[in-house]
């Protein structure tokens, strides 16, 4: 009976991201260009010889207080090969994310008439998972050891809340993450209805950015976790509106419900059943909930306070 039930709520649950998430809209007529520069190939099949060479054409990868010396050891250090490796074995002709960035600009270019394809390197950086993805004028670079798989051996002493999103299919996700950043218009209230209103507006740029990706991979959840939220959503507002914290300005709520954690902090018994951003979650279901009961643009959406957002909502949790 328990499986029974945990399959309907899996159903039910992408039944609903497929209604909510796919917004058709034509792109085919929208001309971008894709320039993928496979950086990391050329470091580490370099030496001391063709260095030079590489960083006349690459100076902002190559801070000059390090030396030659510096750049050598870490071409042939082993762990760095190894991931080096273990990128070229997946990512053996970018192809697949080629064509996904390619659908990614042109969603961005729909919304946003004046946005330019940036410049896309490939690096490895040593499991850097805080440089991911870094979107830097027209450059955009991508950390490929930080895409090899949720289970590779290389994760193992990474919390598994974290090491989920450490997959190839989370790619395309963390690009339109970090090039929305450009576009996003940061809030000046502190009340914690505003703060996870305006995370609410970043998740419905993806929504844009990505009418095809399932609500899981762009919040970065496991099915349990859409299940959990999906099924829990009456409780957490409940929980939020009973405990007074939608006009708090504690700064705590930001860690307890806000940013990435194995959990979120209701501090009650149900805690560690919970995943982390259950505020960021519900925050997108109040910007969801305004965008079907008004008729606004995105850019409209970006550029109105959280609390006419809120007020015009008309959001009620799912019973």
């Amino acid at each position: 009976m328990y499986k029974t039930l945990m399959l309907l709520g899996v159903l039910l649950v992408a039944i609903s991201c497929s209604k909510e998430s796919k917004e058709k809209i034509d792109v085919s007529k929208i001309d971008v260009t894709v320039k993928i520069d496979r950086f990391e190939q050329k470091f580490y099949n370099s030496n001391l010889e063709t260095l030079p060479e590489l960083k006349e054409k690459y100076p902002y990868l190559f801070p000059e207080q390090n030396a030659d010396s510096v750049w050598i050891q870490k071409i042939n250090d082993i762990e760095e090969r190894e991931l080096y490796q273990k990128s070229q074995e997946l990512f053996n002709d970018f192809e697949e994310e080629k064509k996904q960035l390619e659908d990614l600009f042109k969603h961005i270019k729909y919304y946003h008439p004046n946005f330019k394809e940036p410049k896309i390197l490939t690096l490895i950086t040593n499991l850097d998972y805080q440089s991911k993805v870094m979107y830097v004028d027209s450059l955009l670079f991508i950390s490929l050891d930080m895409y090899l798989g949720r289970n590779n051996e290389v994760y193992h002493d990474f919390p598994k809340y974290l090491s989920q999103n450490y997959d190839r299919s989370h790619l395309k996700v963390d690009i339109a993450e970090a090039i929305s950043s450009k576009f996003f218009i940061k809030g000046n209230s502190r009340q914690f209805i505003d703060l996870i209103i305006d995370e609410g507006k970043k998740m419905y740029m993806l929504d844009t950015y990505l009418p095809f990706v399932s609500d899981a991979e762009k919040i970065g959840y496991s099915k349990e976790n859409i299940i959990w939220v999906t099924n829990n959503e009456t409780e957490i507002w409940k929980y939020f509106v009973e405990k007074k914290l939608l006009y708090s300005t504690d700064t705590d709520l930001t860690t307890r419900f806000i940013l990435n954690a194995p959990f979120s902090k209701f501090y009650i018994d149900v805690d560690k059943e919970s995943p982390g951003r259950v505020g960021v979650w519900l925050g997108w279901q109040i910007v969801r909930a305004y965008m079907k009961n008004n008729h606004v643009t995105l850019q409209q959406l970006l550029e109105t306070p959280a609390e006419i957002i809120f007020k015009h909502s008309k959001y009620k949790p799912k019973k």
